[in-house]
């Protein structure tokens, strides 16, 4: 087994051969691929000759694996042992038995894993991916909180990428699950040793003390954008499906379900307005085939996973609530419909007096059920 949990001195000869081998300049997931299966494990592969290593990689790449480590090289060389010393951290191989099968039959697996949490949670057989838009409709972030934290209490581990947005709520709602649901994992664009954005250090904390982070990137690695396509292979590559709730047409998220339609996993999509930017990407799914869903058995079923009774105060999608009291505020949603709007247009529509409107909408935001846009809109959110 390849796995590293501390600095056992026993083990830092071995996984000095995985860190030269993974992330010298040059080589990246495939090259390491061809090399291991040619030559075995990565001491072996570092005892060939410039002759037999240029047959399977760039010439560059093989010259670089036979001389020197680069100074970024050494550095990780020096700090991956203490890194690793800290609980509750690990750094899995492909040879680990614990390295995810399912990432296995992917075309280009991470050889490398660095993990921050539960290792456990990479053998969980429920994974469901749910992605989306960084600047997502008041709805759609809802949607996603809340279809994430029906589906934790089904057992089903929410797998995201810790961005802005759609991500965010997914691993918020998985969170929210508590002890009764199934933990989240997310997936980063980055070293496992950093945080991006920065606003999301607590959440990633949060991540890490209930679920997982997980990383292909060495220690230290910045967040740059050619890391997310990445990163996005793995997150598909994790899970049985994946549901995007809110993207445009050109958008990560959509490469995230390109990536799980060719890896065979099942793609879902949300349905949105025909008036937000960010159903479109939806939309275009639902055409090429994604399945439509509406609520958490529209996933569960097609995956063959039961659904959990819902326990007493856990969101149930889809299902009708109680109205606002106050027969002012039920006209004034029906007034908004479900379309963002500006606060000219509403009094407009309504019959209310100004001060009557303002009060309404006060109380209504407050209980959830609108929410301020940009530009001073007004948009309804849909009870659930």
């Amino acid at each position: 087994m390849s796995g590293w949990a501390g600095a056992a001195p026993g083990g830092n000869a071995e996984l000095h051969c995985w860190l030269r081998l993974v992330y010298s300049p040059g080589i990246g997931p495939l090259g390491a691929q061809r090399l291991l299966r040619a030559f075995g494990p990565p001491q072996q592969v570092l005892g060939c000759e410039l002759r037999q290593l240029r047959e399977l990689v760039p010439e560059a790449a093989a010259r670089a694996l036979l001389e020197p480590a680069p100074a970024p090289l050494r550095e990780l060389l020096a700090r991956a042992p203490d890194w690793l010393a800290e609980p509750g951290r690990e750094l899995l191989s492909l040879a680990d038995a614990r390295y995810p099968r399912a990432l296995l039959h992917i075309p280009d697996p991470p050889p490398l894993l660095w993990l921050r949490g539960d290792a456990r949670v990479l053998g969980r057989e429920r994974m469901l991916a749910i992605v989306g838009t960084r600047n997502p409709s008041a709805q759609g972030a809802r949607d996603a909180h809340d279809f994430a934290h029906a589906l934790a209490l089904s057992g089903v581990c929410v797998v995201s990428g810790l961005a802005r947005g759609i991500d965010a709520q997914a691993h918020r709602g998985a969170l929210g699950a508590g002890p009764a649901g199934a933990s989240t994992l997310a997936v980063l664009g980055h070293g496992c040793d950093r945080v991006y954005p920065a606003a999301h250090r607590e959440l990633a904390r949060q991540v890490a003390a209930a679920g997982l982070l997980v990383s292909e990137f060495a220690l230290g690695a910045p967040p740059l954008a050619p890391h997310f396509p990445r990163r996005n292979r793995i997150i598909s590559g994790l899970s049985r499906g994946v549901l995007v709730v809110e993207a445009a047409l050109r958008s990560g998220s959509l490469i995230t379900a390109r990536l799980a339609a060719e890896q065979g996993r099942e793609v879902f999509a949300l349905p949105g307005s025909i008036h937000n930017p960010m159903a479109r990407g939806c939309h275009q799914l639902l055409r090429d085939g994604a399945q439509l869903v509406e609520q958490p058995g529209d996933i569960l079923d097609p995956l063959g996973w039961t659904q959990a009774p819902a326990l007493p105060g856990a969101p149930r999608i889809g299902a009708p609530a109680p109205g606002p009291r106050h027969p002012a505020q039920r006209d004034l949603l029906e007034c908004m419909g479900l379309e963002p709007l500006g606060l000219d247009e509403l009094l407009a529509r309504s019959a209310l007096p100004p001060a009557a409107v303002q009060e309404s909408l006060l109380e209504l935001e407050l209980q959830g059920r609108l929410a301020r846009l940009p530009g001073g809109r007004l948009q309804r959110i849909d009870p659930v």
